[in-house]
């Protein structure tokens, strides 16, 4: 036999038994993938609602999830924040890296399908007593290179168990940066929201403040011409200096937002770009769906799935555990006192052994083991039916936020409409002598909180989208490059 024929036969071995680590078998293993042992995996049973609470009585199969990002969030600077945040943000490069480690560890798992091909060679010089030989002492040289094969033979799927569990964990890790990267869309699109409403609150604390302003002088004018008293002239400098203070905590929110979208965007701490203000925004249609899509469009209901695919895996290597595991060994090398003479054939040694191992008694670890896998599998089910609850939850919240924020913003802007005509008449009265300073105030001081729930309704109807798109999953058939690309 000659090192080529070694070789051969081991390229042969790989050849039959080789697949991609990520991939389902093929070749010869692919041939053989029934015969593993341990059950195969079917998705358990899961009761889905025909609807989402809260959403209308026929239901649509179209769904807001199923539009790109940048169909959703029209502004054009929140998608260029949106784009960098992707491009730059550290946790999605780290969860980018873990999906690369995940996918190590399936070449690392898989490597046992093929044979394990190794070399040896030593070099040695020794002196030794050889009896009945004249001088008793003899020196020699003894140089040896070896070249040795190893091969498990997976007949009862061990080693593709193992591989299939790897697999699953690279697969939810994948789910983990695709989820990584729609909660970062949302969040940047949630806290631009939340700034531009800050931005509008900040217009109307101004306002106010001016507001206040001329009815100090006006109040002022009235006192020094023995019209009024000191009282009205303290309270409007009282509610002056309010405004003020608003405005002064209102921008410090604005600076602490625009450092939290900072580090969305993975950068430091700098002023963000606005582009319509909140006022000019409008919230997209933002139908649903079927509740069954939830299942493939959600990567945390994906990621949980996969997490039960992992586990009824291991169930598999733990059932495996039990039966023998058969492996051939293979040697091929030389051994010469010239080192000229190790790779000729009459100084050849080699060896070829076929050897099976298994279990009698370890004290019940082997059990002990299956056990654990199965509760483990228990455990990745009531994980995997909880997500499911939860995501039904979380859009159900959001179709009941999107209908009653209409409601709400509706009867909002009645009030503020009322009481700005409240202001306007109570100000002719006062200056008519008909009125006192207290009802001029109190409508200013219910006229600009309402201004401010009207400004929180039209963000709370933008953020009611946001959290619907990501509630559904939103942008599950967009191609991963095509997350940044620029349009």
């Amino acid at each position: 036999m000659k090192i080529a024929h070694v070789i051969a036969a081991v390229l042969l071995a790989m050849a039959l038994a080789g697949c991609s680590a990520t991939a389902e078998p093929r070749g010869l293993l692919g041939a053989l993938d029934r015969l593993k042992v341990g059950p195969n995996y079917e998705r358990p049973a899961t009761q889905l609602p025909e609807r989402f609470r809260g959403q209308a009585d026929s239901a649509d199969p179209a769904s807001v999830a199923d539009l790109p990002w940048w169909d959703v969030f029209g502004d054009p600077a929140l998608q260029r924040l949106v784009r960098q945040a992707l491009e730059n943000n550290y946790d999605l490069q780290t969860a980018i890296a873990r999906v690369a480690q995940f996918r190590a560890q399936v070449g690392v798992a898989a490597s046992d399908l093929y044979p394990h091909a190794g070399y040896g060679g030593a070099a040695t010089r020794e002196k030794t007593f050889v009896p009945l030989v004249p001088g008793g002492n003899h020196t020699f040289n003894l140089f040896s290179g070896v070249l040795d094969v190893a091969w498990e033979i997976d007949i009862w799927g061990r080693i593709r168990r193992a591989t299939e569990a790897a697999r699953a964990q690279f697969f939810a890790s994948e789910d983990v940066r695709r989820g990584v990267m729609l909660s970062l869309v949302s969040d940047v699109a949630a806290g631009y929201f939340g700034l531009l409403e800050l931005d509008r609150e900040r217009e109307i604390a101004r306002s106010s403040a001016e507001t206040y302003q001329r009815t100090l002088d006006l109040f002022t004018q009235r006192y020094e011409g023995g019209k009024d008293t000191k009282l009205s002239t303290s309270r409007a400098e009282a509610s002056l200096a309010a405004s003020l203070a608003t405005i002064a905590r209102l921008d410090q929110a604005i600076i602490q937002q625009e450092n939290a979208i900072s580090q969305l965007l993975g950068a430091p701490p700098r002023p963000i770009e606005r582009g319509n203000p909140l006022t000019a925004q409008s919230p997209p249609a933002a139908p649903a769906g079927l509740t069954s899509d939830l299942l493939q469009r959600r990567p945390d209901i994906v990621r949980a799935e996969h997490d039960m695919m992992n586990a009824n895996a291991e169930i598999g290597v733990a059932v495996a555990n039990f039966f023998p595991r058969i492996g051939l060994t293979a040697l091929y090398g030389g051994e010469s006192d010239d080192i000229n003479n190790v790779l000729k054939n009459n100084f050849s040694i080699w060896n070829i052994a076929g050897n099976v191992s298994g279990p009698i008694f370890q004290g019940g670890r082997l059990i002990e083991q299956y056990r654990g896998r199965q509760a483990f599998w228990d455990e990745t089910i009531a994980a995997y039916r909880g997500t499911i609850v939860q995501a039904l939850r979380e859009v159900s919240d959001a179709l009941a936020a999107q209908s009653k924020l209409v409601e709400r913003r509706a009867a909002e802007e009645r009030q503020v409409k009322a009481l700005t005509l409240a202001v306007e008449l109570s100000l002719d009265r006062y200056r008519a002598g008909r009125a006192t300073y207290f009802e001029v105030l109190e409508a200013q001081q219910q006229l600009y909180p309402a201004e401010d729930a009207v400004a929180q309704s039209q963000r709370d109807q933008l953020l009611t989208v946001v959290g619907l798109y990501k509630a559904l999953g939103g942008g599950w058939q967009v191609p991963d490059d095509a997350w940044t690309a620029t349009r």
